[in-house]
């Protein structure tokens, strides 16, 4: 495959700044291309998009599902990092999002999950009028397009779904995979030797238990679905919709308008040169949970100590912009020859390796990870860390309750062949294969924070999750991580049929029962804990809380951004709380939902 943009009409900076745009879009991402799509429906309204990053349509390392990982740290990669962990060892983590027309949706992993109900009726109890399950599910079906699997396919590799959950005609292509790794015909009969059952509806509002994943892949050509081929491509010709790529916008233009700031417009540097462009009705920032907060302080929004450190001046007092951050925690192939084949494979059939996604899932509570009295003693640790009431931290606190815990996924088990911890390099040895079983901590504690260091829009913002550590119970996202750490070591790779195909474990270095004590786990999982790239709650909805210092957000219910007009932010840094599943569909239907609600004060003229 090569790169071309045959498909996508390049605009040319004089003709994106002579249009006149009622709409602007700050990034043409996953949720970004998802609002410009919606709103260019109507004729009526002229949209301009503009992305950082260049167009990538037909690129190998996108377009193929087996090459997933090979995009991350190129030029379509931001390359952020996040500033040295202190309770990591003082390592910094590398941190990617998509640097390129279609945004983080052409680099991640494809994987396409729902949290639970109680996850997005969290959102809606703390005071989001119409962000519960039933509200967003209607979108959560517009995005998606579920291509019903053979039946040979289902029996074989447990495909199970709820067809009345998922969505029919929407742009994003979904499916089951036709081929999987050898060791997924294992697992679900594993898992049940453990007590866990198969989910039969893993869409539906619960994500507990055994399932087989879906990925976000177009059945027809075999090639990833994302938000440039669902939603651009299909829609590049509309003349009402116009898309500047490689235009990094460095400020939003706010002027004051009856004793309030309002949006007019942006600033953005292409080619090496400024310029600015105005839109008539609003300013959309679609930007992420790194960069839209970054683009909020270098405006003039956010925390007053925060700006003046960085020379800006203060527009509109918030001191939750960059807040709130929450991030998954994670723990954690080459003979030319059969690379060679299995393009060639891919190219003439869509079948073979590069079709094979990571497929083996399970999401368990804490309650099969550890004893009553272990997670007693979690409930009473967190208990102590809330010195001051924050109703996203209550909730947080809730979701340890046995009553509360029992039904919520709060780790999730990925089984896949390879070795994917890039801390354990193995000696090349054709007689020896690997695989891996990740862990990731779905509710953390930790929170931290994104927050610029100047005024300098080229400047990499600091990114400090603060994993493991902080004031909101950070040490106890560790504590939970051992006991999933043992529980991976102990019971999943020692349960037949699966410890049928394992020889042995080789890192950690496998040594006596008696050396692996709690001590043990906890320096190795200080040394490897990495992050599986979810970012959050970086410009959050504010609830019942508004703008208040404790709990407070950013943005309404509306995804308006408090003490201003014209201004929205639509993309995964809105949610207040973390959920349990991978970003990618409920990114898709934020996009779709924010998308209405805009359309919708249009039409009443607000």
């Amino acid at each position: 495959m090569a790169s071309g943009s045959s498909r996508i009409p390049l605009t040319s900076t004089a003709d994106f700044l002579a249009c006149k745009f009622d709409y602007l879009i700050v990034g043409g991402g996953t949720a970004g291309l998802v609002v410009a799509a919606r709103l260019s429906e109507n004729p009526a309204l002229t949209v301009g998009v503009l992305e950082a990053g260049p167009v990538a349509v037909g690129i190998e390392a996108i377009d193929v599902p087996g090459l997933y990982g090979q995009a991350l740290g190129t030029d379509y990669d931001w390359n952020f990092e996040t500033v040295p962990q202190r309770c990591l060892g003082g390592r910094t983590l590398a941190w990617p999002r998509g640097k390129v027309l279609g945004g983080t949706s052409a680099l991640n992993f494809m994987t396409w999950n729902r949290a639970s109900r109680d996850d997005y009726d969290a959102w809606r109890d703390l005071g989001n009028e119409g962000w519960g399950w039933d509200d967003l599910l209607p979108y959560f079906k517009k995005s998606e397009s579920f291509h019903v699997p053979d039946e040979q396919n289902q029996k074989i590799n447990s495909l199970y779904y709820d067809d009345q959950a998922l969505g029919k005609s929407g742009p994003v292509q979904i499916h089951y995979a036709s081929e999987y790794s050898a060791s997924h015909v294992l697992w679900h009969e594993t898992m049940k030797n453990l007590g866990i059952q198969t989910n039969k509806a893993h869409l539906s509002g619960s994500n507990m238990g055994a399932w087989t994943n879906l990925g976000s892949v177009d059945p027809t050509t075999g090639t990833r679905s994302y938000s440039t081929t669902a939603y651009y491509v299909p829609n590049a010709s509309r003349p009402n919709l116009l898309l500047l790529t490689e235009a990094h916008v460095t400020k939003i233009i706010l002027e004051q308008d009856d004793g309030e700031y309002a949006a007019k417009g942006v600033r953005f540097q292409r080619d090496g040169l400024s310029f600015s462009v105005s839109a008539s009705r609003e300013v959309i920032v679609s930007a992420g949970s790194v960069q839209s907060p970054q683009l909020l302080e270098l405006s003039g929004i956010g925390d007053p100590d925060i700006l003046s450190k960085a020379g800006i001046s203060v527009k509109v007092r918030n001191p939750n912009v960059g807040e709130n951050l929450q991030d998954h925690i994670n723990d954690l192939k080459e003979d030319k020859s059969k690379a060679d084949l299995a393009r060639q494979q891919f190219n003439s059939s869509h079948t073979g390796p590069l079709t094979i996604l990571p497929n083996s899932i399970c999401y368990l509570p804490f309650s099969y990870i550890m004893s009553c009295d272990e997670l007693h003693a979690v409930v009473e640790a967190i208990s102590s860390t809330n010195p001051a009431f924050d109703p996203r931290q209550s909730i947080r606190q809730r979701r340890l309750d046995p009553s509360s815990s029992a039904k919520l996924g709060q780790i999730e088990f990925i089984f896949d062949l390879g070795n994917w911890n890039p801390y354990f390099k193995p000696a090349p040895s054709p007689d020896k294969k690997y695989a891996t079983c990740l862990q990731i901590l779905q509710y953390p504690f930790s929170r931290g924070s994104i927050h610029i260091a100047s005024g300098d829009a080229s400047n990499k913002p600091m990114i400090d999750p603060q994993y493991y550590s902080g004031v909101h119970g950070g040490s106890i996202d560790l504590s939970v991580m051992i006991h999933a750490a043992r529980f991976a070591a102990y019971r999943i790779s020692q349960t037949f049929p699966l410890a049928g195909i394992i020889r042995r474990r080789v890192f950690p270095p496998q040594s006596s029962p008696d050396d692996e004590d709690e001590s043990f786990w906890r320096d190795w999982l200080t040394r490897t804990t990495i992050t599986d790239w979810h970012p959050v709650g970086t410009c959050a909805m504010g609830g019942h809380k508004g703008m208040g210092s404790v709990g407070g957000g950013v943005v309404d219910h509306k995804l308006r951004v408090y003490g201003t007009k014209r201004l929205r932010v639509v993309d995964a840094s809105v949610m207040p709380l973390q959920i349990s599943a991978h970003l990618q569909a409920t990114v898709y239907a934020i996009g779709e939902k924010g998308a209405a609600m805009i359309l919708e004060d249009a039409l009443l003229g607000n």
